[in-house]
């Protein structure tokens, strides 16, 4: 049954790197863009495609050095290398070994994830991840360092108590020998590729200065380079981390029921249609829906929900999420690698590979700033001795400290940093956010545009007005609705039900059920003909309005709200008013967003004008417009891109999803549950809260700001430094300092969007 009203309701080890070569824009072509991953059918015979963690990386140029040496080793027909994410995907058919040694030798290490072979064309789960590495294969990078940093203290302290100027020396060469070996040997694999990398400019600023004399200063410098890297490379590690933990949230096995019998496999093994079992305090190894048992579940991996979820039969539940209380027995709906988890895992993984705006820029302009300040500090070495008389000494010990600042390290990370962390965190708060261009547009964002129906509403009506009429009591007047309604389906009808089934209302039997279409309903409850439906309707059939009927139909109709008239046979003998009510959170939502910057809220609706009057009132939202078709609300988007420039849509992803794909971000709720969402929107909310929002602005704003931040940052010391290395106030250790100092606290300063809630 319908109402004149109704609502819408349907609805590791290794050396670090820094530098940029000259020739970057030959090697970006893969470094940081995703593989497009092959199928099995696009494996050729007696290929595999594999995919490597790869620990040591502390910035692009890393991952670009190892896709050099990769495509250079026989066997290898494809790959990919990402910094931001540390994964390595290969298309091969070169040993697994070989691979792994390559890598080494470039000074990382790379672990085996997964494999999927030409034939059969299925992934083979690696052992990877659990193979614990040795004592010295974790933490060599940091004891040579300390071993560096030991000889270097004890070759200042025979330096500068006069003991002996060759022990000394001895000690300094023995300290840039193990603070230095990993810098060598990827400074020499960067020189057999002819690029400019840091770690070749380190390298050759530590032999120039030994060649002048100056030994202390060499060691200094590959000491201080040697602390720098290890330290980046372990803050970073803690930055990707965030995303990691959300896969030890997966279960690897599953107690699984088939032919009456339980046992426990590989969760690999299990398949749509089978039941298995998750014991009190388990995690659910897979997607499904509950087919017997009863328990709360906290979904705070997949939505970020911090209070868990009563689950019952026929309600859906989530792979990694945490069964508390009680049983429960699972019918699986989705293989291991389309589970929400695993999916979310994945957009999330491949939205730190892409590059945001910034970091375009950034990699632009390192591409000119490494080889122009070489060529500057070739020029210092010769050109002013030459005309100056000055010892050549002094100038080529200027020029080295000029190649120390070439490496535009700090800069480089001064992006990718403050992307990973910002999404990664997004990821454990329940959001998830498509790429690092839409993180740094929403942080522009200025204006929002709302649907109505699921997202600033629950989505579905309740019962919110009962008023009985001629000495019928509310009791009996639910009774009499409820009854009849009982053999609806329409969600108006089950709203009346769920409300009498709340208060222990006993549904009365009813004969000679009629429905109406369009209308309403009626039937014989005790021998008597009742009736419930549309204002309309009542009137046709010849029921009069009483001055009392007529204003509270005023009223509610004023609200919004979709009203339904009881009646005998012979009068109007109550009134029921059903809504689709707004969010608790709704409310508070808009006026949180207007206090972290957004200027401009707007409700996009289908439904009558009035019902998104009286929402729009409810929630704060500064403009509606109401009886909106698919095709005018994609014309209000156009015209609000055009007075604010940048507008996001927030909706529920399916219905809506023109408006969403037509605004500058599209923000869709409730994605743990859709497909849809998860693939369309460029945010998405994947537990049902708008709450979050706010969250999502400030986050992104925050972003910006320290993105902004650290390049103005890098580039203010790059141009200090400069300066005073031309003018001979800096020296060679000062140089590695800035620059290394400069690189961790662009790290520490993205770092802080970890921390965001």
């Amino acid at each position: 049954m319908l109402s004149d009203t109704a609502s819408s309701c349907c609805s590791a080890e290794g050396d670090a790197c820094c530098g940029h070569g000259s020739d970057f824009e030959e090697v970006t072509m893969l470094a940081d863009a995703p593989l497009e991953a092959p199928s099995a059918g696009d494996l050729q015979p007696g290929e595999a495609r594999s995919v490597f963690r790869v620990d040591g990386m502390d910035c692009g140029e890393c991952a670009r050095t190892v896709q050099r040496v990769m495509h250079k080793l026989d066997g290898v027909r494809e790959v990919a290398v990402s910094f931001n994410t540390t994964k390595m995907t290969v298309v091969h058919t070169a040993a697994l070994d070989a691979i792994q040694k390559t890598v080494s030798d470039v000074g990382y290490r790379a672990t085996v994830l997964d494999t999927t072979l030409q034939d059969p064309g299925v992934p083979v789960q690696a052992n990877g991840d659990t193979a614990q590495p040795s004592y010295w294969e974790r933490n060599k990078r940091a004891i040579l360092t300390a071993v560096s940093g030991l000889f270097l203290g004890a070759g200042l302290l025979t330096e500068y108590a006069s003991w002996s100027e060759l022990l000394s020396i001895i000690f300094y060469t023995i300290a840039i020998l193990t603070g230095g070996f990993y810098a060598a040997r990827a400074g020499f694999y960067a020189l057999k590729s002819f690029t400019l990398d840091m770690n070749f400019l380190m390298t050759v600023a530590a032999i120039g200065a030994a060649a002048i004399g100056e030994w202390s200063e060499g060691a200094t410098v590959v000491f201080l380079f040697s602390v720098g890297n290890w330290l980046q490379a372990s803050t970073m590690e803690r930055t990707r981390r965030s995303i990691r933990s959300l896969i030890g949230f997966a279960p690897k096995e599953a107690l699984v029921r088939r032919d009456g019998a339980e046992r426990t496999i590989p969760v690999d093994d299990l398949r749509i249609g089978d039941l298995i079992l998750v014991r009190p305090g388990e995690r659910i190894p897979m997607d499904g829906t509950v087919q017997a048992g009863s328990s709360t579940v906290n979904q705070a991996p997949v939505t970020g929900e911090s209070i868990p979820v009563l689950k019952q039969q026929g309600d859906e539940v989530f792979a990694g999420t945490l069964n508390e209380t009680g049983g429960l027995e699972v019918i699986v709906t989705k293989k291991v690698q389309d589970s929400t988890l695993s999916r979310m895992i994945y957009l999330v993984e491949e939205a730190q590979e892409q590059k945001a705006p910034s970091q375009q820029f950034v990699d632009r302009f390192a591409t000119y700033y490494t080889p122009i300040v070489v060529l500057l500090a070739l020029l210092i070495a010769v050109l002013p001795p030459l005309f100056t008389g000055d010892p050549f000494s002094e100038w080529i010990y200027r020029a080295l400290a000029l190649l120390v600042i070439a490496c535009p390290c700090a800069l480089v990370i001064s992006t990718p940093v403050a992307i990973v962390a910002a999404i990664g965190n997004a990821a454990k708060q329940g959001v998830l956010i498509k790429g690092g261009a839409f993180l740094e547009l929403m942080g522009r964002i200025r204006a929002i545009a709302f649907d109505k129906t699921g997202t600033l509403t629950q989505g579905k009506p309740v019962v919110v007005f009962v008023e009985p009429f001629q000495g019928t009591d509310k009791a009996r007047l639910l009774t009499l609705a409820a009854s009849i309604e009982a053999r609806s389906e329409h969600p108006l009808a089950r709203a009346i039900t769920k409300l009498s089934a709340e208060q222990g209302i006993r549904q009365l039997p009813v004969q000679q059920f009629q429905a109406v279409a369009g209308k309403g309903a009626q039937g014989q409850i005790d021998g008597s003909l009742y009736r419930i439906g549309k204002p309309s309707w009542m009137q046709e059939l010849g029921y009069a309005g009483t001055e009392k009927l007529k204003t509270v139909l005023s009223v509610q109709h004023e609200q919004g709200r979709t009203v339904m008239l009881i009646a005998d046979e012979r009068q109007v003998i109550g009134l029921i008013a059903v809504a689709d009510t707004v969010r608790e959170d709704s409310e508070i939502t808009i006026t949180r967003l207007k206090q972290a910057g957004i200027a401009y809220t707007v409700m996009l609706t289908g439904d009558h004008a009035r019902i998104a009057k009286s929402i729009a009132q409810q929630t704060g939202i500064g403009e509606y417009h109401g009886d909106l078709l698919p095709e005018q609300k994609l014309a209000r988007i156009t015209e609000l891109k055009q007075r604010h420039r940048l507008v996001a849509m927030v909706g529920d992803g399916i219905n809506d999803s023109p408006a969403l794909a037509a605004s500058d971000i599209g923000i869709a709720m409730g994605g743990a549950g859709t497909d849809i969402a998860l693939e369309t929107a460029d945010i998405v909310l994947m537990s049902d809260d708008i709450g979050k929002l706010p969250f999502i602005v400030r986050l992104s704003r925050k972003a910006l700001r320290i993105i902004k931040q650290n390049i103005w940052f890098s580039l203010l010391v790059k141009l200090a430094f400069l300066l005073l290395t031309v003018a001979g106030l800096s020296n060679l250790w000062m140089a590695v300092f800035a620059d290394t100092g400069a690189a961790l606290l662009v790290i520490l300063n993205g770092m802080r969007l970890i921390k965001q809630r």
